[in-house]
């Protein structure tokens, strides 16, 4: 167990107003958790100190080769006044996946799980109470070395940081239009597609931007070898129901295994909704809709929860889907994820965690 020294703010901020907007990622809170490693020693120090700038050399290593990574989750205030956080083992799994992978010292999951517990409690008045609201937590870690070599770092810094949020997209639940893309890749098996590391979005912002400039929310990615199988979204694994069949592209080591994803998954079963994890091409997408059969889109992730997809494009194809609304399914498992989340549904999967 880890010791975690407090240091309270001598400051603190003005909370935020009953109506404010909470732009996603653009208010941060009184606190933030920070823990160093050093090769020898390991994670040592953890406390919770006053949000603060970090000073680090020049030559750090995460500024010249990348080393770092970083994970999402969120707390939820109950009508009972409890504090939630939703399946946070499986970032906290997802999390140390990603660290073996770039090579990163794991972190205990028991003490990875304190850490979050520990600032979230600590600021715990910022957890917003208005519907659709959230506090976000962003744990991330970065190299630190003050070393220009391409070896992994000697040094760490893991830090928390919490922010409260509204919608993740200006639309809402309100269905989102997708750009599919077909001229930049994202990432391919045996690369780092499956890692939650910041080369991965730094690699789709050129076609983030082409989309936006469409009037299109996010990309969907194909596969980087044929340029033909549906991966993921920018922000969120992807859904299809097509012909009462609930389609999602297999986890082949360069999607990212998103929780919502896989809780979605679980309670699609559990209606009795056929559901096949397997490649699924953009053709097959474009000729379920000619068809007629393509009857939802949705895209899964932390940020937006549930995000029902009112359009497609690819090259010059513009599909709509749902006639621009939001399905059946899309609601009712946002409806059911989010009743979870705070409380108002039973939990029969031991999803939430008290803080």
């Amino acid at each position: 167990m880890l010791n975690i020294r407090i240091e309270k703010t001598s400051t603190p901020k003005t909370l935020p107003a009953a109506d404010d907007p909470l732009k996603f990622g653009t208010i941060f809170t009184d606190h933030m958790f920070v823990m160093n490693y050093d090769t020898g020693k390991g994670w040592h120090d953890p406390r919770v100190v006053p949000y603060q700038p970090i000073s680090l050399e020049p030559s750090a290593m995460v500024f010249h080769y990348g080393q770092e990574m970083f994970e999402g989750l969120k707390a939820y205030k109950t009508d009972d006044g409890r504090t939630l956080l939703f399946r946070p083992d499986k970032n906290i799994e997802r999390a140390n996946r990603t660290n073996r992978r770039i090579c990163i010292p794991e972190i205990p999951e028991e003490d990875f799980l304190q850490a979050i517990k520990t600032i979230v409690k600590v600021d715990e008045a910022w957890i917003p109470t208005q519907e659709g609201t959230s506090l976000y937590i962003r744990p991330f870690i970065i190299a630190t070395d003050p070393y220009l070599g391409v070896r992994p770092s000697d040094t760490y810094l893991f830090i928390i940081i919490l922010s409260p949020v509204g919608a993740y997209y200006p639309e809402g639940l309100n269905p989102v239009k997708i750009w599919i893309e077909d001229e930049y890749v994202r990432a391919v098996k045996g690369g780092i597609g499956e890692a939650k590391t910041g080369a991965n979005y730094v690699a789709s912002m050129k076609a983030q931007m082409k989309a936006h400039e469409e009037g299109y929310s996010q990309v969907l990615w194909l596969d980087g070898i044929e340029r033909k199988y549906i991966e993921e979204v920018g922000a969120m694994n992807i859904f299809f129901k097509i012909n009462g069949t609930v389609v999602t592209p297999e986890l082949n080591g360069s999607i990212l295994p998103g929780v919502t994803r896989d809780s979605v998954l679980q309670l699609c079963k559990e209606w009795g909704l056929p559901t096949e994890e397997r490649r699924i091409s953009i053709d097959e997408i474009f000729e379920a809709y000619n068809k007629g059969i393509l009857e939802e889109v949705w895209g899964t992730g932390t940020a937006a929860v549930i995000s029902p997809v009112g359009q497609l494009r690819w090259e010059d194809h513009i599909m709509p889907v749902q006639d621009g609304g939001i399905g059946e399914i899309s609601q009712k498992l946002y409806d059911t994820i989010t009743g979870i989340q705070l409380g108002k549904m039973k939990d029969n999967h031991n999803w939430t965690i008290e803080v």
